[in-house]
């Protein structure tokens, strides 16, 4: 019997775990809920489990033989802040909440990898599940690798993965190099001085000068930066103000940067702060700029994507495998864990149709689910043999 076709098995109780998640959705570092059920279900399945790692992450540890290697699997557990939209049985019954990003899912096929593991142990050397919360924005791998996750647990390589509506159920794809871009939000404060909206030569304005330097920052890309590079600087909210008849103090400008290497973000803020001071020194007012980076870029290792390679083409076959999918603008936290510790991150079919992520009607794919948690096995099975000292 195949990893899958075991898995397969499962399914029944898998889908019945990831409704329950899907109905009790919890916010980033609030994963309270959802971190008992994963932490029971690993004690249930005689994995060693530790819990609170990163505030309410859960990591899970199986050892098999006396193998030296290591390798670590991740699934993120929180939900987002939005009414769901949908008319599923098992819809959320939180107002405001809801996993709208297939996170139930992943957390799910994680647990179905662990099961699977922890009855067949065909693998030589230690697996660490990690649960990981509060992905979406909220800092979570940061929390967990602050609270010494790979000192405590520590990883050869790991492997995370996300669904991917647009690809058929049973596909995968994978990339080497950048496959997801590095994000930072930022917030530009202006000070000017107000006055009466019919008196403006008695004010420094504060939106006005806030209106130049938004303009001035679509520059940056398009004559900062190499053409060979890609990024995206996006001005999403101008404030300033309460009143029609007054010119305000203050005004602020706020948005987000996404790059695909380090260096190219901090291209963005140095030319940011520069553009800022400088427009904002012309209109006599004065300009700050707080760069905040939530996400790094997710970047792939060569070698790990081999593996997932090699597992993918086992479980599904070349056919229903892409390899090379364009980098996306969209971020994932676990880039923190890939800075730290080699691996690769890869998408799974979440069906060819349908809402994407973060949309109030997006549906995640409980057909989906095997295919995730046999390609976790296959990762440590194929990456660990047994029978071969690591």
């Amino acid at each position: 019997m195949t990893a899958f076709e075991r898995i397969k098995a499962y399914q029944p109780e898998l889908e019945a775990i990831r409704h329950d998640l899907h109905m009790h959705p919890e916010l980033g570092l609030e994963e309270h809920r959802t971190a008992d059920i994963v932490a029971r279900k690993l004690e249930e399945w005689g994995i060693e489990v530790h819990r609170g790692v990163g505030v309410t992450g859960v990591v899970g540890v199986l050892r098999s033989g006396n193998g030296a290697q290591s390798i670590g699997l991740r699934a993120d557990m929180d939900a987002l802040p939005m009414q769901e939209m949908t008319d599923l049985p098992y819809a959320s019954t939180v107002p405001g909440k809801m996993h709208a990003c297939g996170h139930d899912g992943h957390t799910t096929m994680l647990l179905g990898a662990a099961r699977y593991l922890a009855e067949t142990r065909n693998f030589n050397g230690t697996v660490n599940f990690i649960f990981q919360p509060g992905e979406e924005g909220c800092g979570g791998a940061l929390a967990m690798l602050e609270d010494k996750l790979f000192e405590r647990f520590p990883c050869d390589r790991i492997f995370g993965m996300h669904n991917h509506t647009g690809m058929a159920v049973g596909t995968f794809a994978v990339r080497n190099g950048p496959a997801m871009a590095g994000g930072a939000f930022f917030d530009i404060t202006i000070g000017g001085k107000g006055s009466h909206g019919a008196r403006p030569e008695g004010s420094i304005d504060p939106v006005l000068t806030a209106c130049h330097i938004a303009t001035a920052l679509q520059s940056i890309v398009s004559r900062n930066l190499s053409p060979r590079e890609q990024a995206v600087v996006s001005v999403t909210k101008v404030q300033g103000g309460d009143a029609y008849n007054v010119i305000p103090q203050t005004a602020t400008i706020s948005g987000t940067a996404r790059f695909f290497s380090r260096e190219v973000g901090q291209q963005i803020e140095e030319a940011m702060r520069r553009l800022s001071d400088g427009i904002a020194t012309g209109f006599g007012a004065t300009a700050s700029v707080e760069w905040r980076l939530i996400f790094a870029p997710t970047v792939n290792t060569a070698e790990h994507v081999d593996s997932v390679i090699a597992a993918a083409k086992d479980l599904v076959g070349e056919e229903r495998l892409t390899v090379g999918k364009p980098p996306v603008m969209g971020s994932e936290d676990f880039s923190f864990m890939l800075e730290k510790v080699p691996g690769a991150y890869l998408n799974v079919g979440n069906g060819e149709e349908g809402f994407s992520p973060h949309h109030p009607g997006y549906r995640f794919d409980d057909a989906s689910i095997p295919y995730g948690s046999a390609m976790y096995a296959r990762l440590v099975e194929m990456g660990m043999p047994k029978g071969v000292e690591g």
